[in-house]
């Protein structure tokens, strides 16, 4: 028997859910948050008695998540605020096997190295937004590795696969779309499903977690958990996801031309992911402004209301909150100032990423599509070339006059470093050393 299922209307704003008691979930409703819950009744019941333990899991497939990740850790943050427990659950077993959810073809299995250095990685990411500790609402982490590697398979098939049909499994939208694509779904694959089932049943036991959060497209995964626990254990369990996250235009979310929208400093400076969030599509920025920061919902309603030009304003704000959470309140701050320095008043600004050249090869010259690529503006050669020839490529505020013009230590400016812009938004430092 599948658990009862509350599904949140999309289109709706506030969000038409029923009549709530619990601090979080009329929040989360509130902010736009909710996609699909388990039994919303029973669990709004739970939440208002008392502190609850909720999780939700990362596989360590990169050694810092992106913004595509973003909206479950503001839930976990929101849902301690709110007075609950979170956990982080690593994903140092599963992340061997690799989560099929929304992929076309199978990840590169990575090596304990790697999956151990990835984790490191992650680490930092949520030691920004959520509180770790002893205390009843501190957050821990744990790694699936724990259990799953003492695993063996004969008893795993008896104690657990039998309560799972494959029929079932079968119409989960992490297989069933790969299957009508045609594309291959190793038999490792299908058993991620039985894992995080298991994963939610183990935490169950040893932590009393009694609510598991994700995407929406975790939503089968989540609810075999739910289904385990009850027929194994006679347990009742719970479930929510939030929704897909793409910008009004339809793009995937926390993805640029550029790449991935890290999290981690070491991957994408501050000053970059200021910038992300400035560039938010007007009909986005209410939403983003509820999702991803803390700011009150009269003054969201307030900075969504501006028109026009006036809408830039609600977008550095979204830009310089999102960014304190993620990186500081200094930091975004500085961010925001280089912004205005280098719009504005057409300066350079610390903030701006900086790349070191050997001093030798500025001394040589080097051509100026090679430094945009170097500089990070340019994913190839190619397209330095293309943005070099269209006229969007500016050397100390100047248009670059050709792809092979030489950069030498001639170009330094007084500050003693050669400014790069790609566009009007993008921009960075070249510093010899």
């Amino acid at each position: 028997m599948l658990p009862d299922v509350f599904v949140l209307d999309d289109a709706a704003m506030p969000p038409n859910i029923p009549t709530v008691k619990s601090e979080f979930l009329k929040t989360a409703a509130g902010r736009g948050f909710i996609h699909q819950c388990t039994d919303v009744e029973a669990l709004d019941e739970r939440l208002a008695a008392g502190i609850v333990t909720a999780y939700i899991g990362y596989d360590c497939t990169a050694d810092s998540l992106h913004v595509g990740s973003l909206l479950g850790i503001m839930l976990l943050r929101l849902f301690q605020r709110c007075g609950h427990k979170p956990i982080v659950l690593m994903g140092g077993g599963t992340t061997r096997i690799g989560d099929p959810s929304g992929k076309d073809e199978a990840r590169r299995l990575l090596t304990d190295e790697e999956i151990a250095h990835n984790m490191a990685g992650i680490r930092k990411v949520f030691a920004k937004f959520i509180r770790f500790g002893d205390g009843p609402t501190d957050a821990v982490m744990v790694n699936n590795a724990d259990w799953l590697d003492e695993l063996r398979y004969i008893p795993l098939l008896r104690d657990v696969g039998r309560h799972f049909s494959v029929n079932r499994m079968l119409t989960q939208d992490s297989v069933r779309l790969r299957l009508e694509r045609d594309q291959p779904l190793s038999f490792l694959e299908f058993n991620y499903i039985v894992l995080q089932a298991y994963d939610f049943r183990e935490l169950s036991r040893r932590n009393d977690c009694e609510l598991q959060m994700g995407g929406s497209d975790q939503w089968g995964n989540i609810v075999a958990g739910i289904e385990l626990a009850r027929r194994s254990d006679g347990r009742t369990l719970f479930g929510l996801t939030t929704p897909l996250m793409e910008t009004a235009s339809g793009a995937k979310m926390g993805k640029t031309a550029q790449g991935a929208v890290w999290l981690n400093a070491e991957r994408l400076s501050p000053y970059d992911y200021w910038q992300f969030w400035r560039n938010t599509e007007d009909a986005d920025v209410g939403r983003f402004l509820r999702l991803f920061t803390e700011l009150p919902l009269d003054q969201i309603a307030r900075l969504e209301g501006l028109k026009d030009a006036a809408i830039n304003e609600a977008k550095a704000v979204l830009a310089t909150e999102a960014t304190a959470l993620a990186h500081g309140r200094p930091a975004a701050e500085e961010a925001a100032a280089t912004a205005r320095a280098v719009f504005e008043a057409g300066g350079a600004g610390a903030a701006l990423p900086q790349i070191e050249v050997p001093r030798d090869v500025l001394e040589r010259g080097v051509a100026a599509f090679e430094l945009f690529v170097r500089a990070g503006l340019a994913a190839s050669n190619g397209e330095a070339r293309r943005l070099i020839k269209g006229g969007g490529a500016r050397l100390n505020d100047a248009a670059v006059a050709t792809e092979l013009q030489p950069v030498t230590l001639a170009d330094l400016n007084p500050d003693g470093a050669i400014k790069l812009s790609a566009g009007r938004k993008r921009h960075a430092l070249i510093r010899p050393v």
